[in-house]
């Protein structure tokens, strides 16, 4: 079956990225036994790794390469953030190099990294750690389903062959 919006697709991936050296470094994977399943133009994905796959049907295997404005943007040296240390009190401080769940004054929830910590306050690189680097994707293409009425109103895929809320 082939790849269209409202269907549910279910991928293995390997996601490489370029280290200094040339060569390329595997950061993250989903398995045949541990797929990615998502709902296709859902707005789940990033848009140029689903218009990607857009042409694609059940077994077919794919390998590209997203620029880092198609992935998570440019590294942007002003999007950090001074979190003043009263927000942990009663807490442990962050480690450097830790991850945080933030939440901003929308109500967006985002993640930072800790990059130090002063005497009154917390530095957090709010940039995807990804940022900056192109994606390179290799993968196949494990099944394709018309999503369920339920997963349609949910706006997500419920497993890779559907489940039922308990």
């Amino acid at each position: 079956m082939k790849i269209e919006p409202q269907h549910v697709v279910s991928l293995t991936y390997d996601l490489y990225v370029d280290q200094e050296d040339g060569s390329e470094a595997l950061v993250e994977s989903a398995t045949q036994e541990q797929p990615l399943t998502f709902l296709f133009g859902a707005g789940q994905m990033l848009p140029k790794f689903e218009e990607n796959l857009s042409t694609l049907s059940t077994n077919d295997t794919y390998d590209f390469r997203l620029t880092p404005e198609e992935a998570y943007g440019e590294h942007d040296e002003e999007a950090v953030a001074n979190l003043p240390l009263e927000m942990f009190q009663g807490a442990d401080l962050p480690e450097i190099g830790s991850i945080l769940p933030l939440q901003d004054n929308n109500g967006n929830h985002f993640q930072g990294q800790v990059v130090s910590v002063a005497e009154d306050s917390v530095i957090v690189d709010l940039n995807h750690p990804m940022a900056g680097q192109p994606l390179h994707f290799k993968g196949t293409i494990i099944n394709v389903r018309p999503a369920t009425a339920e997963e349609l109103s949910h706006g997500h895929a419920h497993g890779p062959d559907g489940h039922h809320h308990h």
